[in-house]
């Protein structure tokens, strides 16, 4: 049961804000922070109200049923009306339920995408490059804008790491479930005896932290500067442009050296740092709350099997709600990406209702 006070608070809230929008008093700012929030609780009016009225509506339906002096026909529609009532209203509670969830503040932030080669060699950096290329087509799809941090190749177009920052509407809200080992069982191209073998990559995903949502003090920094390595031609290695970060109280390092410009590198590094520390508190603050229990969605962590693409089978198996799609080719292009995800976050939903019982 959903508190009355609870509802009648939200119907409130719509009658207000409606009246806000409506008096002409609001600047521009405001009135888009509350048109905003007006279409959020709107979605939700029409059954805050039926939830609000269900018992008096049961009530005078019952009493129908009771009356002796109703004819059995108009009974008979009242049977019918009770028990699309009663079914109703387990609708509605569940729609009111999630919309009073906790909201995760994140999940409207853009993301910092992690993705690096586990075990299996050569394999495993191929891998890593097909699930870059995978995000890249579905935020081609999503008109994301993804942009390259740092990226370190291998050979035969592998990549061993590569970070990219991917924004637009609600992107850690979409991705979050992405973060874990992802396992690849094909054979490879170099296999002469037709043998699968089993390979992994992991990907962190992480919400970008803006210098709003996290100060960092400059005397907990320690900056070292280094003469960047690898390919990249003599300007490269000639001056002292690659940048390695580290904060102090966690011992959390960054190293970049993709730009040829010191500070270019400092900027990067200390986006990826921000959104780093940032995920280390939040971790921090959830497993207070949650008492270290997991859920079935899975802790985030990036130690965690979370999937497997299957090549032999053109099958995807994501093994936290045992869902498998046997349209592998096509979710790797991004098709049947946002399928996999509906089905996560709807279990993180359902989770989230049992543990309010």
């Amino acid at each position: 049961m959903i508190p009355t006070k609870t509802i009648e608070d939200l119907i409130l809230k719509h009658s207000t804000l409606e009246k806000d929008l409506s008096s002409g008093d609001l600047d521009k700012k405001l009135f888009a922070e509350k048109s905003k929030e007006y279409s959020d609780v709107s979605e939700v009016i029409v059954s805050a109200k039926k939830y609000l009225s269900y018992e008096n509506d049961k009530k005078e339906l019952e009493n129908i049923l009771v009356d002796a002096s109703v004819d059995e026909e108009l009974k008979k529609l009242a049977t019918t009306e009770l028990s699309e009532l009663k079914n109703e209203y387990g609708i509605n509670e569940k729609k009111l339920k999630l919309f009073l969830l906790p909201k995760d503040e994140a999940d409207k932030k853009n993301a910092i995408i992690e993705i690096r080669a586990g075990t299996g060699g050569l394999e495993a950096s191929l891998f890593a490059s097909d699930l870059f290329k995978m995000y890249e087509k579905v935020s081609h799809k999503k008109k994301w804008a993804l942009e390259l941090i740092s990226i370190s190749r291998s050979d035969a177009g592998g990549l061993k790491e590569v970070i990219a920052s991917i924004k637009g509407t609600n992107i850690y809200s979409t991705l979050k479930y992405e973060s874990g080992v992802h396992r690849v069982q094909r054979v490879p191209d170099t296999e002469t005896q037709g043998r699968v073998h089993t390979s992994a990559a992991t990907v962190a995903v992480l919400p970008e932290a803006e210098e709003v949502d996290l100060k960092i003090n400059e005397s907990d920094l320690r900056i070292d500067v280094f003469r960047a390595g690898g390919p990249g031609g003599q300007s490269v290695n000639t001056t002292d442009s690659a940048v390695r970060i580290t904060h102090i109280p966690t011992g959390l390092s960054v190293s970049q050296q993709d730009e040829k410009s010191q500070h270019k590198n400092k900027a990067k590094g200390m986006k990826i740092l921000r959104s780093r520390l940032y995920e280390l508190e939040r971790s921090r603050i959830d497993q207070e709350r949650s008492q270290d229990r997991k859920t079935k969605i899975g802790t985030g962590d990036r130690s965690e099997r979370i999937r497997t693409y299957n090549f032999p089978q053109g099958r995807v198996t994501d093994h936290r709600i045992n869902l498998t799609l046997h349209r592998l080719e096509e979710f790797l292009e991004g098709e049947a990406f946002d399928e996999m995800i509906e089905s996560l976050t709807l279990q993180a939903q359902e989770d989230s209702l049992s543990n309010l019982q």
